[in-house]
């Protein structure tokens, strides 16, 4: 059996849009006639060169070669080119490619992606989602209320959901880190306060940043926020200032996780072993593929750490996550986006039941892709996947962000 074919299909999820402006969906066919489908996390160029990185990383290093030969295809793109060293965009194509591997050796075997890495650990796994607002929620103010979050939170309980993640603190810029605002640590004690008090202890709170701080930002945010108990305090400074970060894990209660910015073990080892971080959140779609993200969570089982995947992608990511988290001792949570596209894309093939993701026993990533409905809803415009700020935080004005990506009219 050998990599023959290689499809991409970018498609831009309709309203209300959440996971960004649009996925990468890579369907890989071998000359047996299996297909495989992957997803690739790459947002720092534009989607056409994208695809031009993918498909030259498929004809070098991939077509012709044996699909089960994961660790030799991964050593090629990682060397090329002189490098062996992280590369976000180079490790983006391959993530997505490599995944579609893995579909590919679990239905020539007619097994799950699961069986064919270590065996199913856990039947399920534990969901987070996001804080998106409702249908009466208005915008762009959902997004500095509390009273609106602890709506939405109350809702996703009501869900069976047990962790709820959300970050009013201000939005990331392409500036160095700044400090919070006055304003930005209220409206953060605020939305701890208030949706702590809607939810009382039927969930974990999941604090979000996006490397946003200095340091001394990071510490004064996260000090402020401590006497809620989240369960999580995500990416608080740049994650490659693995000793800031550090300092930041040792100054604050609440724990510190990074990863979804990351690449390879290369990239994570560095996190664990400085002390940065004690949950790691790779994206499968950027952080080497399944088995490479196998790799990253022993080191972190090694470092008394848990794992959580990261997802603002589409379900094929998610589908991937599931596959991977089924066989780890340290699983913690797997992030998790429901809408309705999300649902119909893989037809349903995934769902989430009282807050936990069942996991699929069907072959490969245990998913059917709709490929015609991928197709009829291509990307119509420039914007990158995800999109930093360019002016800097006001410290006389309320900051948003603005969940991610602007929302699509319905």
């Amino acid at each position: 059996m050998k990599l023959q074919d290689l499809d991409i299909i970018i498609t831009a999820p309709p309203a209300p849009g959440w996971g960004g402006r649009y996925w990468i969906l890579v369907k890989v066919t071998t000359d047996t006639g299996i297909t495989g489908w992957g997803e690739c996390y790459a947002s720092t160029v534009g989607p056409d060169a994208m695809k031009a990185v993918i498909r030259d990383v498929f004809e070098r290093h991939m077509a012709d070669e044996n699909p089960e030969n994961i660790e030799l295809m991964f050593r090629r793109v990682y060397s090329s080119g002189f490098t062996q060293r992280p590369d976000l965009t180079v490790m983006g194509a391959w993530s997505g490619l490599e995944i579609a591997c893995w579909d590919i050796l679990g239905k020539d075997r007619d097994r799950p992606v699961h069986a064919l890495i270590g065996g199913r650990l856990n039947d399920k796994i534990r969901a987070y989602t996001y804080l998106y607002p409702l249908a009466h929620h208005t915008l762009p103010d959902f997004w500095g209320s509390a009273e609106m979050a602890a709506e939405a939170a109350e809702h996703y309980v009501s869900q069976g959901y047990t962790a709820l993640k959300f970050d009013p603190a201000g939005p990331y810029t392409i500036r160095a880190g700044h400090m919070p605002s006055m304003h930005d640590i209220e409206t953060s004690i605020k939305f701890c306060e208030t949706i702590r008090k809607a939810v009382g202890n039927k969930a974990d709170l999941l604090f979000g940043t996006h490397g946003q701080f200095s340091t001394g930002g990071a510490i004064r945010m996260g000090q402020a926020i401590d006497k809620f108990s989240p369960l999580w305090y995500e990416e608080p400074i740049p994650p490659d200032a693995v000793g800031e970060m550090a300092k930041v894990a040792a100054a604050v209660k609440t724990p510190v996780a990074t990863g979804e910015r990351l690449t390879t073990k290369a990239e994570f080892a560095a996190v664990l072993r400085g002390g940065a971080a004690n949950i790691v959140q790779p994206a499968l779609g950027r952080s080497g593929g399944i088995w490479e993200t196998k790799k990253i969570a022993t080191l972190a089982e090694v470092y008394n750490a848990q794992v959580a995947p990261h997802l603002y992608a589409g379900p094929v990511e998610w589908a991937a996550n599931v596959q991977l988290a089924a066989t780890l001792p340290n699983i913690l949570l797997a992030e998790t986006i429901e809408t309705p596209f999300h649902d119909a894309l893989i037809k349903s093939s995934i769902t989430v039941e009282d807050g936990y993701i069942p996991v699929p026993t069907a072959p490969g990533l245990g998913i059917e892709v709709d490929e015609d409905l991928a197709r009829a809803h291509p990307l119509t415009d420039t914007g990158l996947h995800l999109e930093m700020q360019s002016d800097p935080v006001s410290y006389h004005a309320p900051n948003l962000f603005a969940g991610g990506a602007p929302v699509k009219d319905v």
